[in-house]
């Protein structure tokens, strides 16, 4: 029987599943394998799903599930779609009732799927967006858009909003995702706008396949170029290649070529850039001022009354601009919390789980118990961090593993931090993510690496906070002018490129004027316990002159011990819980 939800169309057998593994044929009728299921149900702001010309800074109930119909080299949401069993045990059943309602209490203004695509769990949304719908809520969703003709009908009369996520504009890009073509893409994104559903699109950049931007973005000017494109700068993650991954200045300059034919494009996945603010065309004042969010969100930080410029132009925005802005606690909300769970996977991995059966029995119970939310706070300091562990470990009945990493992770914590205490001086340091006027929170764990590490860390003189940081200004930085500037191996930029930015917008540290900037390796200071590698490579760089550590032994040693993989050389990438691509020995 041919499933009718995506145009992929699987013919599916009694009592099998399609590709997707989320239908089976059950007595001649296509139905959901976890239907009314949900992973996550909580509040989060529209530009975190991301939504940027839809009610800014509006909080709206996030719904997800498990499972995709796509498998996209390098997605985001890995351990939600192609772990999709793994974790399943953490599903909750919850009427279409109990999902409004829910709404209704955290008064929300709506609801939006996403995370994962619904069409993983078509019948599930279809049952809850009418639902919503009826009790005058606003509905939308974030998808990659291949949803069948008759599929689409159905569900558009509940949709506001739609964000459609492009993997490309040629058929073999889609093929690589498992798809037939890309034009049932494009047909459904004329379908939803021409019916009046407010739609945004996404459009994945990877590093030499600019063309396949550049012709998205046509076929969707030729449907109308008022619709918003969100440029997503490729971060490789699960088994894509690290080469793939453009640089910041590099998704800049292609933002700039896609503006001459579409009039709404931001830049995203890009710490510090400016390319997430709309500007006003007519005299170039900036009306609604946006900062990087977390992986695929940003936040609405400053707006001009109604969207309007002095000028009389006016953003064109669809619904009122809330006056306060939702903020979203910790982890939850977003992809933000597929990197949470993505965080518990890394460290189980390192545990020596890698089966998807014995991972789903940890992460089906540390995610319906609300694990995450606890997470947050747990993995800014060294000794929570191996409480973390030992607790993980110990779920698991790791007990064993969970102590050798932890006896490996403090023998060398508690080597610098003897040694920073000899130091003489402690330099001024700042932590950047990709660009140098975003930096990272006060708090956090890369922030308090470096003063473990003998530096006075200059994040910690900055009072606002964001997810991960905070957008600063120039002048702000010249005023703590570090003697050293670390960029994050997690959302990076090469240093060259920082270098560059530094000397084009007037900032003149003291890091800048010796050359001292200086890129952590990927995967080395956030998200998995590599952070210790990262932590050895600051106490090596602020003080060479008590810290020698040896970084490539040390890394071949971690590799070998918690990941079970050998050899001299290793592709390394940003996945949390798989280090290296194509490594020797990979087990």
């Amino acid at each position: 029987m041919k499933c009718p939800v995506c145009e992929i169309g699987c013919d599916i057998a009694e009592g099998r599943s399609g590709r997707c593994r989320m239908y089976v044929n059950r007595n001649g009728t296509i139905v959901e394998r976890f239907p009314g299921s949900y992973l996550t149900m909580l509040p989060i702001t529209i530009e975190t799903m991301p939504m940027v010309h839809f009610a800014p800074k509006s909080k709206f109930l996030q719904v997800s599930t498990v499972g995709c119909n796509f498998a996209c080299p390098g997605c985001i949401s890995e351990t939600l779609t192609v772990h999709a069993d793994a974790v399943a045990g953490a599903l909750t059943t919850a009427s279409p009732e109990e999902v409004v309602r829910r709404a209704q209490v955290e008064d929300c203004t709506g609801i939006v799927f996403c995370l994962n695509d619904p069409a993983a769990s078509y019948f599930t949304f279809l049952a809850l967006a009418r639902e919503a719908k009826a009790a005058g809520l606003r509905v939308g969703c974030s998808t990659n858009g291949y949803f069948t003709e008759h599929a689409l009908a159905a569900l558009t009369p509940f949709l506001d909003f739609v964000n459609i996520g492009l993997k490309g504009s040629s058929d073999e890009r889609y093929r690589e995702c498992g798809a037939k073509s890309a034009d049932p893409v494009f047909r459904n994104i004329r379908t939803l706008h021409e019916k009046g559903v407010h739609v945004e699109v996404s459009a994945m950049y990877i590093h030499g396949a600019e063309d396949e931007v550049l012709n998205a973005a046509r076929r969707v000017a030729g449907i109308s170029p008022d619709i918003p494109l969100q440029v997503m700068r490729f971060v490789p993650f699960g088994e894509a290649a690290p080469g793939l991954e453009p640089t910041i200045r590099e998704s800049e300059h292609v933002t700039d070529r896609l503006r001459t034919f579409l009039r709404y494009v931001y830049l995203f996945n890009s710490p510090g850039t400016g390319y997430l603010n709309t500007v006003c065309p007519v005299c170039g004042t900036t009306v609604l001022e946006r900062e990087f969010y977390g992986p695929m969100g940003c936040r609405t930080s400053a707006a001009l009354e109604g969207g309007r410029c002095p000028c009389g132009w006016q953003a064109p925005v669809r619904g009122e601009i809330c006056a306060e802005q939702y903020t979203e606690y910790g982890m939850l909300g977003g992809y933000r919390t597929t990197r949470a769970i993505e965080m518990a996977h890394a460290i189980l991995v390192t545990l020596g789980i890698r089966d998807d059966k014995e991972l789903g029995a940890v992460l089906g119970d540390i995610v319906r118990e609300d694990f995450i939310r606890g997470m947050h706070d747990r993995i800014h300091q060294v000794d929570s961090w191996l409480g973390l562990i030992a607790e993980l470990a110990a779920r698991a009945g790791r007990e064993e593993e969970g102590r050798e990493l932890i006896s490996f992770l403090r023998e060398r914590t508690d080597r610098i931090v003897a040694g920073s205490a000899l130091a003489e001086t402690r330099p001024r340091v700042y932590y950047s993510m990709g660009y140098p006027l975003f930096a990272l929170n006060a708090e956090r764990f890369e922030s308090n690496l470096v003063e473990a590490a003998g530096g006075t860390c200059v994040n910690k003189r900055l009072k606002r906070k964001g997810k991960p940081g905070v957008n600063i200004t120039v002048d702000e930085l010249n005023e703590l002018n570090p003697e050293y500037m670390f960029i994050s191996g997690f959302l990076s930029s090469p240093a060259s490129d920082y270098l560059h930015y530094c000397t084009e917008h007037g900032v003149e540290s003291d890091a800048v004027g010796a050359g001292k900037v200086y890129n952590v390796p990927a995967g080395w200071d956030f998200g998995s316990p590599r952070w210790i590698l990262g932590f050895m490579f600051l106490a090596n760089t602020i003080h060479p002159e008590i810290f020698s550590f040896d970084l490539e032994h040390e890394q071949r040693e971690f590799y070998r011990r918690f990941y079970g993989i050998t050899g001299d050389k290793f592709v390394a990438n940003r996945d949390f819980s798989r280090p290296v691509i194509g490594a020797p020995g990979d087990e």
